[in-house]
């Protein structure tokens, strides 16, 4: 699964998880030359490029609803409550705030 990352509707990068359970967050190219871009996140500036975690980023784990609304996304999607990277594709579309992630449409 992957994750088109936007900050206030333009095209920052992508952010997937891999089969072995590794987070990848990659700027895209046009937007991290563009020094009029800012970074997403103070926690992933554009001194780099590329990102690899073993956990979800907390930038974007940050961007979760918790307690009962959690509750209900993962009732209304039929997402596993433990499932972060799952409940971000489905749920940060519409976040408040300047960055949406919407899921890839394959």
């Amino acid at each position: 699964m992957k994750g088109l990352v936007y900050n206030n509707g333009i095209f920052a990068g992508l952010l997937e998880k891999d089969e072995m359970g590794k987070y990848h967050f990659r700027y895209d190219d046009g937007y991290f030359r563009n020094e009029k871009n800012p970074p997403i996140s103070l926690t992933l500036p554009k001194t780099q490029q590329n990102y690899l975690a073993d956990e979800l980023f907390p930038f974007f784990y940050g961007l979760l609803a918790e307690g009962v609304n959690k509750e209900i996304q993962c009732r209304l999607y039929r997402l596993d409550e433990d499932d972060d990277f799952a409940r971000l594709l489905h749920t940060a579309g519409d976040a408040i705030g300047g960055i949406t992630v919407k899921r890839e449409e394959t």
